[in-house]
């Protein structure tokens, strides 16, 4: 379902854009309809009024908590199934901030993914289809209905490039009944022009995150099969100039990979390129998927990375990818229940 689509059965059913307010606020906010200072029977049509446990009970359908896997971290992965059966992921992240209370969530923008990264679970399948606007939001609902959530990064299963219209459909009611600040609505992407294009023309303006994982461009090219071709440097010309529009630093992402994107090699590129920007090189060490080839370096390596781009001017933060324990790496849960199901189901 979109979002527009809701809106017009809202409508339909005698909502003026007041109205439409208030039912898509409770309802992003994971609050009763009847929640507030004013009666429903005294401020919403009848015809809504009879509709909304029928609506309601269709916008929880839309994201159904399949199964939930908590790491010992404080993260909760969730398997969350779609009106139609099919499965997509999200993350309850660990508490984070300077006073650890902020509470963020990466959402699943498509069922699968076409970019194809090698070190990838989701893209080993390919895309299934698009998720609508509703369905993504309908990901935090679920999430808050568990917990406070006030940060939500588009990182999980998809490209939210490849469903552009729906996702910045999601942004901006998450930006605005969502009530959650703009710089923490975070826009994950590999680098498409589109994004370049449409995000400065938004009225709420994501936060960017970039996916690099390499500063050579064949290497990138090979990692990431199916991104459009876009060379290094001028992706990050790109996110540069967005970052400065909009005061928020680019986040980079860097999955490392033994002896593919760790070497001194990356570290001359990453000072050439990245220093002087407003930008925050992301580097996570990667998290294990049965069957892939690929494995993390030396804790001792992954710190001298850290140190040394620190130190030549590349602002740096060591992640660990949340979730370990759990397997946590996108797409993983999805493909367990996919490898289950009997072959008649699939």
């Amino acid at each position: 379902m979109r979002l527009d689509t809701l809106r017009h059965r809202l409508r339909t059913l005698g909502a003026n854009p007041a109205h439409e307010e208030h039912v898509l606020r409770r309802w992003v906010q994971a609050k009763p309809q009847t929640a507030g200072r004013r009666r429903i029977e005294n401020y919403l049509p009848q015809a809504l009024r009879d509709a909304l446990p029928a609506l309601t009970d269709e916008l929880a359908n839309l994201a159904r908590l399949q199964s939930e896997h908590s790491g010992a971290d404080g993260s909760s992965r969730l398997l969350i199934a779609l009106a139609d059966a099919q499965t997509v992921e999200a993350v309850l992240l660990p508490p984070g901030g300077r006073a650890k209370k902020s509470h963020g969530l990466c959402v699943s923008t498509q069922v699968g993914c076409a970019v194809g990264c090698v070190f990838c679970k989701t893209g080993e399948g390919g895309l299934a289809r698009q998720l609508g606007s509703a369905e993504i939001v309908a990901q935090v609902a679920l999430a808050r209905a568990r917990r406070a959530v006030d940060k939500v990064v588009f990182m999980g299963m998809g490209e939210p490039a490849h469903n552009l219209d729906n996702v910045l459909d999601a942004i901006e009611l998450l930006g605005t009944a969502g009530g959650i600040g703009h710089k923490n609505l975070v826009f994950s992407t590999v680098g498409d022009a589109r994004v370049f294009e449409r995000l400065p023309l938004q009225t709420v303006k994501p936060a960017l995150a970039l996916s690099l994982h390499s500063t050579d461009d064949a290497r990138r090219n090979a990692l990431l099969p199916r991104a459009p071709r876009i060379a290094v440097a001028e992706l990050l010309e790109h996110a540069e100039a967005y970052a400065r529009a909009t005061g928020y630093p680019t986040q980079l992402q860097w999955t490392l990979l033994a002896g593919v994107n760790d070497g001194d090699d990356e570290v001359e590129g990453l000072v050439r390129l990245l220093r002087g920007k407003y930008a925050i090189l992301n580097m996570i060490p990667y998290n294990h998927v049965d069957g892939f080839g690929y494995r993390r370096p030396s804790p001792e390596r992954c710190t001298e990375l850290f140190r040394t781009l620190n130190q030549r001017g590349v602002l740096t933060r060591l992640r660990q990818s949340a979730g370990q324990d759990v397997d946590a790496g996108c797409g993983q849960l999805r493909s367990r229940v996919i490898e289950l199901r009997p072959a008649h189901a699939a």
